[in-house]
């Protein structure tokens, strides 16, 4: 006869409490309890057959939005997407969400605790503007944390992302086959890992093709329409050189840009070509509209719901990293 919950307690030295949490994957025990009580529970010959693995656990699932530069804005067409890809997976498994704001300040802290102690069970977290030192006030959590679109070797913590560099190599090499020429680059002035990523992609794509990188014009631009075509504008009123043809680090950058050479006379892509990056709505249906690179950002936010509920009825856990790809799509600013 396989053990009790009971006589486990008594063997691991737990309350009976924590050994319910645990077995039933509910909160209020530490990832590293949980793991141990369904070792030992295993090992002694606990009946499993008594726990529905895959009912909903009681509680929230957390989608928190990691604010620090201003790099990410959430009502954007990028992250919009993505939240409702977690809004609707959550909504068929039968999980409660939560969405926040979690601002990288003083009081990143106490924000963190405020979730710690709520009814959250498991978080995903928008990582896009995090650095190396933001994930300490994270690492002992005692629910599982989903990071989308960032990644760090050291974090022992399930990663779902872009992948950034394929992607921007794919642009820039349709970019020079297409047009034959030396191509520039439309880089955030804002540095965040996802766009280095794609600087990588660019440049070896452009040493690919036996161009030498220091030969492409790089501009530094606000990743903001608004952003973009104020400092386009002010590029274009200096006189500084302009490239035949720019890859973007993302969408609104290039829509920015495009605006402002279309209001100094350039013709694209005839002057100029350029391609995004992202394929949000808008890139559609500005005119002429934008050849960009499409990333699936609603499925992204399926596979953090999915991976999160297999981790919290999983007997053990073992960190993954899921990089999704992207292709290319085709339309006529090149």
């Amino acid at each position: 006869m396989g053990i009790t919950a009971k006589e486990l307690a008594k063997k691991l030295n737990l309350s009976e409490a924590a050994i319910s949490m645990a077995l039933n994957h509910k909160p209020g025990v530490s990832t590293t309890t949980r793991k141990k009580v369904l070792e030992e529970a295993e090992k002694w010959g606990y009946d499993f057959t008594r726990i529905a693995y895959r009912h909903p656990v009681s509680g929230k699932i957390y989608f928190a939005i990691f604010k620090k530069h201003g790099a990410v804005v959430a009502d954007t067409p990028f992250f919009s997407e993505i939240s409702e890809g977690i809004r609707e997976k959550c909504k068929e498994k039968g999980y409660k969400l939560n969405i926040c704001y979690l601002y990288g300040d003083e009081s990143l802290e106490k924000q963190i605790d405020d979730i710690r102690y709520s009814d959250c069970i498991g978080l995903i977290l928008l990582g896009t503007e995090m650095k190396k030192e933001d994930f300490e006030y994270f690492k002992n959590l005692n629910f599982p944390v989903i990071v989308l679109d960032a990644y760090f070797n050291w974090l022992e913590k399930d990663c779902i992302l872009i992948n950034n560099d394929q992607g921007a190599w794919l642009a820039t090499d349709y970019l020079i086959r297409r047009t034959k020429k030396q191509p520039g680059y439309m880089h955030s002035s804002y540095t965040i890992p996802n766009f280095e990523e794609r600087a990588n992609g660019f440049f070896n794509a452009v040493r690919s093709h036996g161009m030498s990188p220091s030969k492409s014009i790089v501009h530094h631009l606000t990743p903001s329409a608004e952003g973009a075509f104020a400092d386009m504008t002010a590029i274009l009123e200096q006189h500084e050189d302009i490239a035949p043809c720019y890859f973007a680090d993302n969408d609104l950058i290039a829509i920015g840009a495009m605006k402002a050479l279309l209001r100094f006379g350039y013709r694209i892509p005839q002057d100029v070509a350029i391609i995004g990056f992202d394929n949000i709505p808008m890139s559609s249906y500005f005119e002429p509209s934008l050849t960009t690179v499409n990333v699936p950002k609603r499925y992204m936010g399926e596979m953090a719901v999915l991976r999160l509920i297999d981790i919290l009825h999983a007997k053990q856990f073992v960190p993954i990293k899921l990089q999704v790809g992207t292709n290319l799509v085709i339309r006529k600013s090149v």
